[in-house]
């Protein structure tokens, strides 16, 4: 089903089953051996929210030959190899940026994230996670059922990203006049267009000088998760195909919003802030991960890039 402007979901449907997907590929980056990631939280989540696909997936019971497509675009190794370099790239920003003094983050659309709980933030620091109502109850009390124990001040958001969220991060204590670290990981691309810049443009009116913004941008021109090609149905039909044969039935290419949009680097650079860029392909390589071909000279995921600006 298509995405709307008034659409609902929890950790098991639509969008939301993204957030799950996405804690089953940092689950089995860190059960790899090497671990590639630290996530003790990413498994537990995924067996809570229960769909059985992603908790096969989580816990090595599916293999990529199982599942996966040989040659396609997409499958769910090649989702894991991402989110591996995706989560090593976000936790070094919120690391670096609490080792330059930064005491408040602001983790957007933060679904299954457990860096409250996994990172060494140091004292003083607060979290905040803006998430749907639903999904922030569920992660907390599963985490307090776990017994893990928060390793900063976490405070939940909850609000839709579509409403006055500013002014819910405000009363849980935000503020504006102290630096602060932003993440938008796996979040643009589920935005339409013009939601990615009134989001950009609050988490300016919101961020004191020396705020700190980390982004996933896609370059294919769509959207992010058309998974190296241009039209999302024909990248994904057959894969999703395959994990429907496990029992998995969401449409992933259904979920973003199509059409261009304004590049990131370019809004924020217009609006005071100096950013710089980091290609997938290069994070990729650094862990020594396949970096995906290109077809036919299409657009792949290796020509995203992650950024992290600054506010002058």
């Amino acid at each position: 089903m298509e995405r709307t402007d008034s659409d609902t979901w929890d950790l098991a449907s639509s969008v939301g089953a993204t957030a799950t997907m996405v804690a089953a590929g940092r689950a089995r980056a860190t059960n790899a051996e090497p671990a590639l990631i630290d996530d003790p939280f990413a498994e537990p989540l995924v067996r809570a929210v229960g769909i059985d696909f992603f908790t096969r997936w989580a816990t090595g019971e599916l293999d990529a030959a199982t599942v996966d497509i040989p040659g396609a675009p997409w499958g769910m190794q090649q989702m894991t190899n991402l989110l591996t370099a995706r989560t090593r790239y976000f936790d070094a920003f919120f690391t670096e940026a609490a080792a330059a003094g930064i005491r408040q983050a602001v983790i957007l659309a933060s679904g299954l994230d457990a860096r409250g709980y996994r990172l060494a933030w140091p004292a003083g620091s607060i979290v905040f996670e803006i998430d749907v109502p639903d999904v922030l109850a569920f992660k907390t009390a599963t985490l307090t059922q776990l017994q893990a124990d928060p390793t900063a001040d976490v405070r939940d958001v909850p609000i839709d990203l579509r409403e006055d969220w500013p002014t819910a991060l405000r009363k849980a204590g935000f503020d504006p006049d102290q630096p602060s670290a932003w993440s938008a990981e796996g979040l643009l691309p589920f935005l339409p267009a013009d939601a990615q810049d009134r989001l950009l443009d609050n988490i300016t009116a919101l961020s004191a000088p020396g705020s700190r913004l980390a982004s996933e941008v896609s370059m294919l021109g769509r959207d992010a998760i058309d998974a190296e090609a241009t039209d999302a149905a024909e990248a994904f039909s057959p894969v999703t195909a395959r994990w429907q044969e496990h029992g998995f039935d969401v449409e992933l290419g259904d979920l973003g919003f199509p059409g261009e949009r304004n590049d990131v680097d370019e809004y924020l650079g217009a609006r005071g802030w100096t950013s710089s860029r980091t290609p997938l392909a290069e994070l990729l390589a650094a862990v020594d991960l396949p970096v995906p071909a290109r077809p036919d000279g299409q657009p792949t995921l290796s020509d995203n890039y992650y950024s992290t600006a600054v506010r002058q």
